[in-house]
């Protein structure tokens, strides 16, 4: 009995090292270089349109949550698996940026963030996650 408590005790510390070190190993993602193309850009849809806000949280759900989390605080649970950190859509800088930069990063993605433009292929939807996004 003494074995396998002192066993289990083992192997829960070692997953809590394990947890910490992976934390720890996250690296802060370097900043964006946003094409010209894009900071010009601006969103197409009306934030306040409730099919739109709809159709951002809809696909945010399927496409950002896991990473990002419920509520854009970077805590989903993929986030900790990730190399670098996930930010969080509550961040004043993140807050202060263009809506080009923001669709950019969203739907072109880089390094982890995945690219989304054969996954989101309306021009309409895209804009109604980057609105979503930025209300979070």
């Amino acid at each position: 009995m003494k074995t396998k408590l002192r066993f289990a005790a083992l192997m829960v510390v070692t997953l809590i090292f394990i947890s910490a070190n992976m934390a720890m190993a996250q690296k802060a993602g370097g900043p964006w270089t946003v094409p010209a193309k894009y900071k010009s850009m601006k969103s197409t849809v009306k934030a306040g349109d409730p099919t739109i806000n709809t159709v951002g949280k809809d696909l945010f759900a399927k496409h950002c949550k896991s990473c990002h989390g419920t509520k854009g605080m970077g805590d989903g649970p993929k986030s900790a698996s990730l190399k670098t950190v996930v930010p969080s859509f509550a961040d004043k800088k993140f807050k202060a940026q263009a809506d080009g930069d923001i669709y950019y990063q969203s739907i072109v993605g880089r390094d982890e963030m995945p690219n989304f433009e054969k996954k989101i292929l309306d021009e309409a939807d895209r804009w109604a996650l980057v609105n979503y996004i930025k209300g979070l």
